[in-house]
């Protein structure tokens, strides 16, 4: 695997790099060989700092994005925070819309019915995300005031970054589990399918 473009755009969970080839900077953590951001921003390399020595990758943190504020739209793909977690819906808050960090956070909700396309009425929640899992997920709808309506029901939406009880970030296993590398325990998540 090549690294991403430096000036990308990366949201957290997002695969930037191979370990053999780079440092982790700020921003990057290295899980195995691979070097995942954990940052919203931008993927900088610096150059290698002398002889024998690997160029580092790091992100620019990026709270606002250049020229107009962003919106959400029917359609936008997402990165969202999962806020809180009841039996009916997940919130979350929005953190990049299409790509682009937004300047401000705004809310969304994924009902029971809109995790997934089958089964529908077998969805528990709680077995689909956690507090702190970062997903990628479709605006379905303005919905009302407060909140953006959102979907995870197509296969490469869902979880990308989630962290364990123990702490640790958890590497995909099949659509419905992740697993923690540390204590080798398995966790239920509706994980997005990699590209």
């Amino acid at each position: 695997m090549e690294s991403l473009r430096s000036d990308m755009y990366v949201t957290p969970g997002e695969r930037v790099g191979e370990a053999d080839k780079f440092e982790a900077g700020y921003g990057v953590c290295q899980i195995n060989n691979i070097l995942v951001a954990t940052l919203v921003g931008t993927l900088v390399q610096e150059k290698s700092k002398g002889f024998g020595t690997k160029p580092t990758l790091k992100i620019k943190s990026a709270k606002y994005s250049e020229g107009h504020p962003l919106l959400p739209d029917i359609g936008s793909k997402v990165t969202a925070k999962v806020i809180r977690v009841t039996p009916r819906a997940a919130s979350v808050e929005i953190l990049v819309i299409d790509g682009k960090p937004v300047r401000e956070v705004f809310k969304g909700t994924i009902n029971q019915q809109d995790v997934r396309q089958t089964e529908v009425d077998k969805v528990e929640i709680y077995k689909c995300f956690a507090l702190g899992d970062i997903v990628l997920a479709e605006v379905i709808s303005l919905g009302d005031r407060h909140s953006y309506f959102l979907s995870t029901a197509k296969n490469e939406l869902g979880v990308i970054h989630a962290k364990s009880k123990a702490g640790v970030v958890m590497m995909p296993v099949n659509w419905q589990e992740m697993l923690c590398p540390a204590t080798n325990s398995k966790e239920f998540r509706k994980v997005a399918k990699e590209s």
